[in-house]
């Protein structure tokens, strides 16, 4: 996704911590928390003057979070839940360099079509909602689920692209 807008020098270093929901905080503070802990995380590996790209995606529905599926029916419980519905995706974005950081969110809201039972069994087959807040992804074969969305479409991919280049700008980074 940041070759889309014209980033192409990056490496990408995965925060091997458990991802937990801070108690307490709003949507939007949780996620950008959570997005904020990992890049402080990831620059243990990095140099000082590096710029760390970090972010966290959480569905929310009925005010309740809904993070990556711990197993096959938590996945098909989460989109027997979406199914009909609508529910607002939230994206964290934490940019750090040195001592210096700033965070963002992105909040977008999707409505969900009704799935049948077989057509969440034949999703949760190919794998992948395993990986995925809310056990779906609009980008892929989960697009079919998708009757509408309101707000940014790369923020329900889990990177909202358009925040993020404005984000940069903090840090003298020019995109496209």
């Amino acid at each position: 996704m940041l070759e889309l807008i014209g980033i192409e020098d990056f490496i990408v270093i995965p925060d091997p911590s458990e991802e937990r929901v801070p108690f307490g905080l709003s949507s939007a503070e949780a996620v950008c928390e959570i997005a904020l802990g990992k890049a402080k995380n990831v620059s243990q590996s990095c140099g000082i003057d590096d710029i760390i790209i970090a972010a966290d995606t959480l569905v929310y529905v009925d005010g309740r979070a809904l993070g990556k599926p711990e197993s096959k029916d938590d996945a098909a419980r989460m989109l027997r839940e979406l199914s009909g519905r609508r529910h607002t995706v939230y994206t964290g974005v934490a940019i750090l360099r040195g001592n210096e950081h700033v965070t963002g969110v992105e909040v977008t809201d999707v409505l969900f079509r009704e799935i049948s039972e077989s057509e969440i069994a034949g999703y949760i087959e190919t794998g992948e909602p395993m990986d995925k807040a809310g056990a779906y992804g609009a980008q892929g074969r989960g697009a079919v689920f998708v009757e509408r969305i309101e707000g940014d479409f790369y923020n329900v991919m889990g990177l909202p692209l358009c925040r993020l280049s404005i984000m940069l700008k903090r840090f003298g980074v020019d995109v496209i």
